[in-house]
């Protein structure tokens, strides 16, 4: 059938950005500081309840988890319900060009202060090395879709969430595996323009932010064409299990 070939289908760019001016404004730091806060806090929430499924369930049960306590959240805490109407999980989005209509990010958090149908994309992932579960898959199955037009399209920023089991740190995995995809000076798969540099650690939890450019560009708006570069805030909750030799 036509209608499940890939191609552009600008019809339903125009329909979905009708009256938006895009790629939006920044979102300001302090609020995405504040959303990284609040999914750290639903972590410790549920490290301490569902332990067991946190540190050993497969990505897709600890992402439901995350999605039921952010959305508990926003009864408990007022300024977190002053910026996210709700938090969904996987919810069907469409990519830069049209070509795909079922993309479906982990989470996305429906912003107060932005239409419904343009959430903060939220991306998680495991690090786990021994279940091979690596920086590079974080990286190919994750950052790049935020690269590549796949996600985030609209935006200036995303999340990347990472649920660590082995010990690994934004420094020790995933910066050395970006410089290395930028050796000799050249930006890489990830078209990286900075490497994470970290904003924040605490127990349990790191906080970095780097930066790639799009080279997509937006179909049928002739100057507004480029959608610049995105920021991507990594945040990696750290816990440390003992394994069974």
């Amino acid at each position: 059938m036509n209608d499940s070939r890939i191609h552009p289908r600008e019809e339903q760019i125009a329909e979905l950005t009708r009256g938006h001016a895009i790629p939006f404004p920044p979102l300001l730091d302090v609020h995405l500081t504040y959303i990284a806060q609040v999914l750290a806090r639903a972590w410790e929430d549920l490290l301490r309840r569902n332990r067991s499924t946190l540190l050993s369930g497969g990505e897709t049960e600890v992402t439901a988890l995350m999605e039921s306590r952010l959305n508990a959240l926003l009864d408990e805490d007022k300024i977190w319900s002053q910026l996210a109407r709700n938090v969904t999980r996987g919810t069907e989005t469409i990519s830069y060009d049209g070509s795909h209509l079922e993309k479906r990010p982990d989470l996305s958090v429906h912003l107060t202060n932005r239409s419904p149908s343009f959430p903060l994309i939220v991306e998680c992932k495991l690090i786990d090395a021994p279940s091979m579960k690596t920086a590079e898959l974080y990286c190919a199955h994750g950052l790049a879709r935020f690269v590549n037009g796949e996600y985030a399209w609209t935006s200036r920023e995303a999340f990347m969430l990472a649920y660590v089991r082995d010990g690994a740190t934004i420094l020790s995995c995933l910066s050395p595996f970006l410089a290395k995809s930028c050796a000799r000076g050249r930006p890489g798969s990830y078209l990286t323009r900075s490497l994470p540099k970290l904003t924040h650690k605490a127990s349990g939890a790191e906080l970095a932010r780097s930066h790639h450019n799009r080279k997509f560009r937006y179909i049928g708006r002739a100057n507004q064409g480029k959608p610049g570069a995105i920021v991507i805030w990594h945040l990696w909750l750290l816990c440390s299990i003992t394994r069974r030799k």
